[in-house]
């Protein structure tokens, strides 16, 4: 009798699998080590009292908590070499003018030979803009828009990193909304945040990195520099039509853009994993138009946000260790796709909000493998380099996660008390990033001191899409001004 062989699922059928698992059947994680997170609000039953029906009747009342949640997310392709399919996307669309987004830098490289390959063959028009700036700021978002409207293409195909991914999602906003003040849609405070309520041209992302998970979201992320600031617009219908997500596109990441990246991953599936739970965000939408994008933690959400922590954590110093090592590079683009979908519509917290000033008021840092002509602190770097810090702050909030991630990160818990959980998961985070390498050891390596703090504090303030997610920050603002304040004196150092 031959013995029954397992066969190990390769990362593009274990995606397909856990997606058809959700759309099939009702979510149930593993890893809810605390069963009432996810306890929302009462059944809904109807009211024995006509008129005072309480869950599905929109409402205007402030303090009502949202009762729902949403999911939305690309459609999504994996595979190595399925760039060469865009063509025939394009043309199944009935795509006559494609506006191809990227940098200078990806132009030349691997992933726009496919595209321009898979183009021509299927007789696609198309131009290219290239002049796409890595972490972007509003003049270079405008500039973009500016190309694009004479064009007026049909569609949009982004070819390069999450900066790349943006800068078209904004392109093809503003493109159907030639009238709108740049400021219409960036999200409050900074900007009006008024809901985009009509759909967009069709976008294909094919992402070349494996970090922001942009290909998945309505979410796009700028430098404001008059208020020395990033923000950014977040809406559904901002999200791309498909995403291809190519693992030959990104063997030629260097390394620290790998870690860079990964670390973007790390942070996306921890803050969202560790959001307020969905039913606890206030105000209840009074239309569903109204309902954010980033709802909180919730059931479906979770299982994308943990598995993605699991593989990052696996995979990530594999990935910066041998540009040779196809299977971590693969998982690497797995695992931020998978983190998009669960950040995406959970939302992140603390380390975004508190990166945005860091990166936005850089004092001259630049960081090592990056070729770029100016400073940068690389997103994933601006937003771990806080993360011990935040982690010790909100492991009181819900232990039992907390206590989860530690675990991931290789920790025996099986005698930690659940007043330790977040130092023992900053610990953690802590281990890994020195393992890591070529990381800054808190916010004094990239310049800051503390003398830098209020302006930091000041630039987080305004950051209310991801603070309101943020368990433990107090919504009274000289406490949470307090909050932050400490908050960044302990991320100096780490």
């Amino acid at each position: 009798m031959v013995p029954a062989v397992r066969a190990i699922p390769n990362a593009a059928k274990r995606a397909t699998s856990l997606l058809r698992t959700i759309q099939a059947h009702p979510p149930s994680c593993p890893c809810h080590s605390n069963p009432g997170y996810h306890q929302g609000p009462p059944i809904m039953t109807p009211s024995k009292h006509a008129g005072h029906r309480r869950y599905a009747t929109p409402t205007t009342h402030p303090g009502q908590k949202e009762y729902a949640f949403e999911m939305a997310a690309s459609s999504i392709r994996f595979g190595p070499g399925v760039t060469q399919e865009v063509g025939m996307d394009l043309k199944n669309m009935g795509s006559k003018r494609v506006c191809v987004v990227t940098d200078r830098t990806v132009d030349n490289l691997y992933a726009m030979k496919q595209v321009r390959e898979a183009l021509t063959r299927e007789g696609i028009n198309f131009k290219v803009y290239k002049d796409v700036r890595i972490e972007p700021k509003d003049s270079s978002i405008k500039d973009a828009i500016a190309w694009a409207r004479p064009y007026q293409p049909d569609a949009f195909l982004a070819v390069g990193g999450g900066s790349v991914i943006d800068t078209a999602k904004l392109m093809n906003l503003y493109t159907a909304y030639p009238d709108a003040d740049f400021l219409d849609f960036v999200n409050a405070p900074l900007g009006k945040g008024l809901p985009i309520d009509k759909p967009l041209k069709p976008l294909i992302a094919v992402p070349t990195t494996a970090g922001t998970g942009s290909e998945t979201t309505g979410t796009a992320i700028f430098d404001l520099v008059s208020k020395r600031a990033k923000t950014g617009v977040a809406h559904r219908n901002l999200k791309p039509t498909l995403g291809i997500c190519d693992p030959l596109n990104t063997r030629t990441m260097p390394a620290a853009v790998k870690a860079s990246s990964g670390l973007d991953v790390l942070c996306h599936s921890l803050e969202s994993w560790t959001a307020i739970p969905y039913h606890e965000r206030t105000p209840r939408p009074t239309n569903p138009i109204l309902r954010p994008a980033y709802q909180g933690a919730n059931p479906i959400s979770d299982v994308f946000s943990f598995h993605a922590l699991r593989a990052t954590i696996k995979y990530l110093p594999r990935s910066v260790r041998d540009p040779d090592d196809t299977e971590a590079q693969s998982e690497m683009l797995l695992a931020s796709t998978l983190a998009g979908v669960g950040f995406g519509n959970a939302g992140v917290h603390l380390c975004h909000g508190m990166s945005y000033p860091i990166s936005g008021q850089n004092p001259g840092y630049k960081h090592t493998g990056y070729e770029v002509a100016g400073p940068i602190i690389p997103h994933g770097v601006s937003v771990a380099v806080s993360a011990p810090a935040v982690f010790r702050f909100t492991g009181a909030s819900n232990p039992e996660r907390h206590l989860a991630a530690a675990e991931a990160f290789g920790v025996d818990i099986s005698n930690v008390k659940r007043e330790s959980a977040g130092e023992v998961l900053a610990d953690a985070i802590t281990k890994f990033l020195a393992e890591l390498g070529d990381q800054p050891k808190g916010l004094k390596e990239l310049g800051f001191s503390r003398d830098d703090i209020e302006a930091l504090v000041e630039g987080t303030i305004p950051q209310a899409r991801v603070l309101m997610l943020a368990p433990g920050l107090s919504t009274e603002l000289e406490r949470e001004r307090d909050q932050l304040r400490r908050l960044f004196e302990e991320a100096l150092t780490h």
